[in-house]
């Protein structure tokens, strides 16, 4: 499930299918991104030469280098038969990728819950799935499934729940420049579509997280 609100308090689900993202981006090419941005600044009306912006071309390519090529996610888990309908959550796990539709910053708070199934998956492993996926150019509702999907892959069990909030500056910063605005999407799979009660405790524990951070 996601849902997708643009609105400072608003949240909730609605059911989504299947959809195939863009591929994982090719290696970039800094000399070429200096050389643009080069251009850029001379179109803004700058001097790339001038002192204080000689080196931002290398700079801005470099971080984009940087950025935009996360390290591969490698998923971990550990044999734990004891457990049993024990409702897992990760939260506090705060990043940063790129609107995709203007190529301004975006803060994303992430909270991911699971129901352990004879092993637990690292936690850790949460934050760098999240990482992998921020690391590009992106959209919430679209990072939003793609975490639960790959949570959901490594641990062989639908029953995964992701809750996001983010900070978008393309609606902060420009626009209609609403700086208290804040979009919350969540995926929900397995039990956490058809128990409102376990689905009402994430959704709880998510905002705590939120209003916590």
């Amino acid at each position: 499930m996601t849902s997708a609100l643009y609105s400072p308090t608003a949240s909730g689900s609605a059911a989504l299918p299947q959809q195939v993202g863009p591929s994982v981006p090719k290696p970039i090419d800094t000399v070429r991104v200096a050389e643009l941005i080069g251009q850029l600044l001379a179109a803004l009306g700058e001097d790339p030469t001038r002192e204080g912006l000689a080196g931002t071309p290398a700079r801005v390519a470099g971080f984009y280098d940087a950025f935009l090529s996360p390290d591969p996610s490698t998923a971990t888990c550990f044999t734990e038969t004891s457990l049993s309908g024990q409702l897992v959550i990760v939260g506090g796990m705060s990043l940063w990728s790129l609107c995709e539709h203007h190529m301004l910053p975006m803060n994303l708070q992430v909270t991911a819950g699971y129901l352990p199934q004879g092993e637990v998956l690292g936690l850790s492993k949460f934050g760098r799935i999240a990482q992998q996926h921020a690391g590009r150019l992106q959209v919430q509702e679209r990072f939003t499934r793609q975490v639960a999907e790959e949570i959901t892959n490594v641990i062989g069990s639908p029953d995964v729940a992701v809750a996001v909030r983010g900070t978008h500056l393309c609606m902060s910063m420009r626009g209609v420049r609403m700086e208290q605005a804040r979009t919350d999407t969540v995926q929900a799979g397995g039990r956490f579509q058809t128990d409102p009660i376990l689905s009402q405790q994430f959704l709880t524990l998510s905002t705590t997280q939120w209003k916590a951070a």
